[in-house]
């Protein structure tokens, strides 16, 4: 335990410079989402680090349960969050942490708010380098967020949650004032009380955020960035395709911002592009098929119906409408799109490496055991060009270029935090 200590201690002014560093740099910030190195051994933590660091991605979020009455970190999970946050210091990458428990453990009270936001806040401390902490997972479902309505049908989700984001927010500046308090929702939401999968649509859930902060007669702000998970209706829609009702893919920029406009405008929480606020789409992926010389590596069924060519497919600029071709087409649309959106900062690709169960997630760059998937020279080609600021917005806003769809550039690109 004290090697583990003084190791973190040692890795946190690298950290700390590094978290500086990046909230300096402009344009998009690329992460990945990927646990992995909670639990693999050395030489493979260093092979998958090595992967990312060539591709261009510079932030990994890493994953902390918790559970209600913890205000630290518990001995059994200790070492896996040190090993992984230990492993990204080392590899000069930047650490954001997403806190969360089981969805019937979402804080509901006083004292569970309080008792969450010391846990984060002691993380911080643990963890001298963090700036980024995600607040809880996707609350606007019931898949991570119990209750979502009461017993008469009426919604408690988004009230319950403000509640939560406002009180870790004054706790996490207190603790850290540069810290970055990271607002979460899921693209999809049915609006049902009474259903068994009861959730809201992110349009509904911030509209109902904002009531929240509008009747608390709160001054201050609730969180410094909006972590909205962009993932499409289907695996082969392409990222740019536009959903009706309250469905937020990334393609619906436009109704994210005009949501958060209506919820917020006007009060003293500001807007992405307003200061230092933004979006950061902090779990994208697209799912491919096996190749047949790996599929003795995985295992059980595949869990979608469009799973995705892992090799390169011929395609040209005529294919806007049609649907994805190729993880790899899907994946350099989707980054260079994110860039393009003027108030989008940042873009995490969820996992690097495949999960060896097919009812999992295939949406690494990387096969299950650890060698590249055709897409992942794309995917570096795409994060280089990002780096550069050698991308053609045209092809995404600009009809007269051919583009199929368009945003409203109503904000300032804002620098990656």
């Amino acid at each position: 335990m004290r090697r583990t200590l003084r190791a973190l201690a040692a890795c946190a002014a690298l950290a700390c410079a590094l978290a500086g560093a990046g909230r300096a740099a402009p344009g998009l910030l690329v992460g990945m989402d990927d646990d992995t190195l909670k639990w693999a051994d050395k030489p493979a933590a260093n092979a998958t680090l090595a992967y990312a660091r060539d591709l261009g991605i510079r932030a990994v979020r890493v994953t902390v349960p918790w559970r209600p009455g913890e205000t630290r970190l518990g001995v059994e999970d200790r070492e896996p969050v040190d090993r992984m946050i230990l492993a990204t210091w080392a590899a000069r990458f930047r650490v954001v942490l997403a806190v969360y428990g089981r969805p019937v453990d979402a804080p509901q009270t006083d004292a569970d708010r309080d008792g969450y936001c010391a846990f984060v806040a002691n993380l911080l401390h643990r963890y001298p380098g963090v700036v980024d902490v995600v607040i809880w997972n996707e609350p606007n479902t019931a898949r991570f967020w119990r209750p979502q309505f009461d017993a008469t049908g009426s919604s408690v989700g988004p009230a319950a949650y403000e509640a939560l984001l406002a009180r870790c927010y004054d706790v996490l500046h207190r603790a850290r004032p540069g810290v970055n308090v990271i607002a979460a929702s899921s693209p999809r939401g049915n609006n049902r009380p009474g259903s068994a999968t009861a959730s809201h649509s992110p349009v509904e859930f911030y509209r109902k955020l904002g009531e929240a902060y509008r009747a608390s007669g709160r001054l201050a702000p609730i969180f410094d960035t909006i972590g909205h998970n962009p993932y499409p209706t289907r695996n082969s829609e392409r990222p740019w395709a536009k959903h009706p009702g309250g469905t937020i893919g990334q393609g619906d920029y436009d109704k994210l911002m005009a949501v958060l406009t209506e919820a917020f405008g006007g009060t003293r929480q500001p807007l992405p592009g307003q200061g230092h606020v933004s979006i950061w789409y902090m779990e994208q992926g697209f799912q491919t098929e096996v190749a047949p010389a790996k599929a003795a590596l995985y295992r059980g069924a595949e869990n979608v119906r469009d799973a995705l060519p892992p090799w390169l497919a011929r395609t040209t600029a005529a294919s806007f409408g049609r649907a994805a071709p190729d993880q790899a087409t899907q994946l350099t649309d989707a980054l260079r799109m994110a860039y393009c959106q003027p108030g989008v900062a940042a873009f995490f690709n969820f996992e690097i490496v495949d999960e060896p169960n097919l009812g999992g997630w295939q949406s690494g760059l990387l096969w299950t055991d650890g060698t590249p998937k055709p897409s992942y020279g794309a995917f570096k080609s795409a994060v280089h060009a990002i780096a550069t600021r050698r991308v053609d917005c045209r092809r995404y806003t600009d009809p007269a270029a051919g583009a199929e769809i368009g945003f409203t550039s109503r904000v300032t690109k804002p620098k990656v935090k």
